[in-house]
């Protein structure tokens, strides 16, 4: 019998959560000309950014970097389900530039779903989903968007947590760590 309470006489090793994490070396980040793929850990982000939509037609959008939302959304509108060619397309307007109506973006993707979103204040909305590449700094991912109207928001996308995971950390007292401010 043990005479400390916190020893245990089980001598099997601890389940493998409780295994200590090992350590793993970080690849050197090197600038590049293009943009590259990648799943791997890249750094800091701020709590906002700019962001490219590549696969959208969207040169820059100001992003709110949002931990505490799941997904990730864009501002939409007129957004139409049509079917092509056997697929469920999404067509939909992008004013990608905060508080501007100017330069406006015609964007098609393929409709992945549509999924029940609940807003921080709890009210719930069908969205369509889709999949794009996001590029951030020298990196381009896959990520999923929901498409919504946010015209009265202070962003045109929010970046969540499901986005950047395993990517980048947040630092919340930041802005533009990974982009250029303009």
């Amino acid at each position: 019998m043990p005479t400390d309470p916190t020893e245990s006489t089980d001598s099997s090793p601890p389940p493998e959560s409780a295994q200590p994490l090992r350590k793993t070396k970080r690849a050197s980040l090197t600038k590049a000309s293009k943009v590259k793929r990648t799943r791997r850990y890249k750094g800091v982000v701020g709590w906002r950014e700019w962001i490219q939509l590549p696969d959208l037609g969207v040169p820059r959008v100001k992003v709110k970097v949002d931990t505490g939302a799941r997904s990730s959304c864009l501002h939409a509108f007129n957004v139409e389900v049509v079917e092509e060619e056997g697929r469920h397309m999404v067509h939909f307007d992008i004013h990608p530039l905060q508080d501007s109506v100017v330069g406006t973006v015609r964007a098609s993707a393929e409709l992945l779903e549509h999924r029940v979103i609940r807003s921080s204040s709890g009210h719930e909305e069908l969205r369509p989903v889709i999949r794009t590449h996001v590029a951030l700094g020298d990196y381009a991912w896959p990520i999923e968007v929901t498409l919504t109207n946010r015209d009265q928001m202070g962003f045109r996308m929010l970046l969540g947590r499901r986005a950047i995971a395993t990517r980048y950390t947040v630092d919340p007292a930041k802005s533009y760590l990974q982009s250029k401010k303009t």
